[in-house]
């Protein structure tokens, strides 16, 4: 089926004056899905929903679910969602395996991530945590930790643990609201960092923290130690007639579905992502940019790709380095 929807990017655009970086503006185009559900009956449009998104199909089929059945008056209260406790491990578990090493001129451990998704889809909790004990993986977390990076700062670490509390921060999910999340007036990170409130932070710098968070994920899984608010948690709440929410705690953040129904048909619909939070243009990567050195163009690229693959889009990223101009 063709859906001629854009699967979106993320546009990273860095100005230096020749020694250091001046400015950085990011900019995320995500899918217009409003245009592609609108006036759709409200289970086909939640069927179709998933077939749009590349990552994390699971949790946006159950959210749309979720936000059509809470439009129709049904709440649903936090809970763990087992099928996407499974795509956050996986998707976990590809970061690890396959995208980190690469960052370090490595190659993936393919055979490794094969022998892990196994033991996570049959809930061999034990099998994993030997596999994340493995000298491979040891040597990535030296690695990580000894790589240049930012030193920790404070961070706003969204917590949002059901849908019902959503709505005491935000009535309605409006088009900016989606486009450039504030919780409480600030910009606020979102995913496996925040669910564990920092508590990475003390060990380790800006870059290392985030993966060490998603690898502790894994390791509670392993240990059949997760709690509803981890990642992989569902819930819904009616916002009036005809309206709907779900929030889903996804690999990469809290994701926030909205559907308003007419006569059971998608009227308007509502995403706010976690690459929306987490590349925030007041979120933590202008800061990790801003004052970093540009004289040698490829150093500051791997600094870039590092800075991104912490926080982690789930849409594609460019970047474009760009000269101060000269006064006229």
């Amino acid at each position: 089926m063709s859906t001629g929807i854009d699967a979106g990017s993320v546009q990273i655009r860095v100005q230096g004056d020749g020694v250091k970086v001046i400015d950085a503006q990011f900019v995320s185009q995500r899918p217009q899905v409003a245009r592609v559900l609108k006036g759709r009956q409200a289970d086909a449009a939640a069927t179709l929903l998933p077939l749009l998104f590349s990552l994390c199909a699971r949790a946006q089929g159950a959210a749309a679910r979720l936000a059509v059945a809470a439009a129709r008056g049904e709440e649903s209260a936090p809970r763990l969602d087992p099928d996407i406790v499974r795509e956050v491990m996986r998707e976990h578990l590809w970061r690890w395996l396959l995208d980190l090493p690469a960052l370090f001129g490595m190659a993936a451990l393919r055979d490794q991530f094969l022998m892990a998704v196994r033991a996570l889809e049959a809930g061999h909790g034990e099998a994993l945590q030997k596999l994340l004990a493995a000298p491979e993986i040891i040597r990535l977390i030296e690695s990580i930790r000894a790589l240049d990076q930012p030193v920790l700062q404070a961070s706003v670490l969204l917590q949002m643990n059901s849908a019902q509390a959503s709505l005491e921060e935000w009535p309605q999910l409006g088009e900016a609201l989606c486009r450039t999340p504030t919780w409480r007036g600030q910009a606020a990170e979102t995913g496996a960092y925040a669910r564990r409130t920092g508590d990475t932070a003390p060990i380790c710098g800006a870059f290392a923290s985030r993966w060490l968070a998603r690898l502790a994920e894994l390791e509670t899984w392993a240990l059949s130690a997760q709690q509803p608010g981890a990642a992989g948690t569902a819930s819904a709440v009616p916002v009036a007639p005809g309206i709907g929410r779900a929030l889903v705690e996804t690999a990469r953040g809290l994701l926030m579905h909205e559907v308003v129904l007419e006569d059971d048909r998608v009227a308007e619909y509502s995403i706010v992502a976690p690459t929306e939070w987490n590349f925030h243009p007041l979120g933590p990567l202008s800061g990790w940019l801003i004052g970093k050195p540009c004289a040698d163009e490829a150093t500051l690229r791997g600094f870039v790709a590092h800075a991104v693959a912490a926080l982690d889009p789930c849409v594609s990223w460019e970047l474009a380095l760009e000269p101060v101009q000269p006064p006229s």
